[in-house]
C-alpha cells in the first residue's frame, strides 16, 4: 500500500530541508498561495529541481481549513490527487479532514519550502527578476523582501466571501462562513443563499436541532446543488421542518439587546422581520485580482478574466503566471481542484524550460 508520507527522514531533517532559502538567494519560482494548486506547483517545481518557495497569508491549505468541519467532497479522490501521489482512503470521496491530511502529506513528501501566515503586498518586475514584498502577522509584521526569477499567483478566492452590501452586515452575529452547528443548539438561525454552501449548512443545522430559515432571492435553490442534497432540502421545506423565504432579499440586519437580532426580509408579500440568534450569509465568493492588477496583469472589465496563455499559464507580464480560479474571473464555478491541478504541470514546464518571455 502506498502511504501519503513516503519519505522516511526524521521531522527535524524534514524541517531543515523545507526551510526557506537564504534571503539573498534568487528563487527560480515564488508561488503565492498554498491551496491544492499551489502545493501542486511546489511539488512539481521540487521534482524539476527548481529553487521554489510557497508564501501564504494563512495556514497550509487555508481554504480547506475554513470549510465546514464535517464536510465531504463531491469530487472523487482520484480527481483530487496531485503530483502523482495517491490519496489512499478506503472510500471514493474524501472528507475535509482526509483532504487536509493528504495535502499536508504531499507538502511533506516533496519537502516544499513554505512561508506561512505571511501576506504578499506587492510583486514588481525589476530587471530580470521580481521583487516580492510581504509581511507576517496579517500584514502587521516587518517587511520581508525576496527576489524570484518567476512568480505564480495561486491564492484562490475563499478569503473573499461575497457580501450583501446591506446595513448591519458587520454585526457580530452575522457570519460569512459556516463551520459546524453545535453553537446553535435550540436557536433560530437564518441562512442566506441558495447554493451548495447554504443548502448544506441548513440541513446540517436542522439535523442538529436548530430552527432554520433559508432566505433566497430565487424561486428555488440552484440546480447546481449536489444531487443528493437538493431533494432532501426540498422535502424538509415542503414538510415545514426548514423555513424558506423564496423570491426574497435581505433588506438589513438589526441588532437587539441581548443575543442575536432581526433580519428584515423583503418578500413578494411585503417586508417581514425575523427574530434570529445568528445569520449566515453564504452567497459565494469574489475573485481576488488586486495583487495581480498591482503586478500589471490586464483583466476584462466585465468578466474579470485575465490576459494569459492557456498553454503555459503565463500572463501578459513576462514571467508572471496565473494558476487556479483566477483564470476564470467572475465565473469561479468553472474551476475546481480536478480541472486546475493541470496548471502546475504547465507552469513548471515553462519555468523549467527557461523560456519565460523577456520583459519589454
Amino acid at each position: 500500500m502506498v502511504r501519503w508520507i513516503i519519505c522516511s527522514s526524521s521531522a527535524a531533517d524534514r524541517a531543515e530541508t523545507m526551510a526557506e532559502p537564504a534571503s539573498d538567494s534568487l528563487l527560480d519560482l515564488l508561488v503565492v498561495g498554498t491551496g491544492p494548486t499551489g502545493i501542486a506547483i511546489g511539488a512539481r517545481a521540487r521534482q524539476a529541481g527548481l529553487k521554489v518557495l510557497l508564501v501564504d497569508r494563512g495556514p497550509l491549505a487555508a481554504a480547506l481549513v475554513g470549510f465546514p468541519v464535517h464536510m465531504g467532497f463531491f469530487t472523487t479522490r482520484d480527481l483530487m490527487e496531485i503530483a502523482g501521489v495517491p490519496m489512499s482512503i478506503p472510500h471514493d470521496k474524501p472528507s475535509r479532514r482526509e483532504a487536509l491530511a493528504y495535502y499536508r502529506a504531499v507538502a511533506d513528501r516533496f519537502e516544499i519550502p513554505l512561508a506561512l501566515h505571511e501576506e504578499v503586498s506587492s510583486v514588481v518586475r525589476e530587471g530580470d527578476a521580481f521583487r516580492v514584498v510581504s509581511r507576517a502577522g496579517g500584514g502587521r509584521g516587518p517587511e520581508r523582501i525576496r527576489r524570484a526569477r518567476t512568480v505564480a499567483l495561486a491564492q484562490g478566492y475563499f478569503h473573499r466571501p461575497r457580501k450583501l452590501g446591506v446595513p448591519g452586515e458587520g454585526l457580530d452575529w452575522v457570519h460569512s462562513r459556516y463551520r459546524e452547528p453545535y453553537l446553535h443548539f435550540g436557536e433560530h438561525v437564518a441562512v442566506i443563499g441558495g447554493g451548495n454552501s447554504a443548502v448544506e449548512a441548513a440541513l446540517d443545522l436542522w439535523r442538529n436541532h436548530v430552527r432554520v430559515t433559508v432566505i433566497h432571492r430565487g424561486g428555488a435553490v440552484k440546480e447546481t446543488v449536489k444531487y443528493w442534497m437538493k431533494p432532501d432540502f426540498e422535502n424538509r421545506v415542503a414538510e415545514g421542518s426548514i423555513g424558506a423565504r423564496l423570491n426574497a432579499t435581505v433588506g438589513r440586519f438589526e441588532d437587539e439587546a441581548g443575543h442575536g437580532g432581526r433580519v428584515v426580509v423583503e418578500t413578494p408579500a411585503g417586508p417581514e422581520s425575523l427574530g434570529v440568534d445568528a445569520a449566515y450569509v453564504l452567497i459565494g465568493y469574489e475573485p481576488d485580482i488586486g495583487l495581480a492588477q498591482g503586478c500589471g496583469v490586464s483583466f476584462d472589465p466585465e468578466t474579470l478574466v485575465p490576459t494569459f496563455d492557456p498553454a503555459t499559464c503565463e500572463s501578459n507580464v513576462p514571467g508572471l503566471y496565473l494558476a487556479g480560479t483566477i483564470q476564470v474571473g467572475r465565473d469561479i464555478g468553472k474551476l475546481f481542484i480536478e480541472n486546475s491541478r493541470v496548471h502546475a504541470d504547465r507552469v513548471v514546464a515553462h519555468v523549467a524550460s527557461g523560456d519565460p518571455r523577456e520583459a519589454k
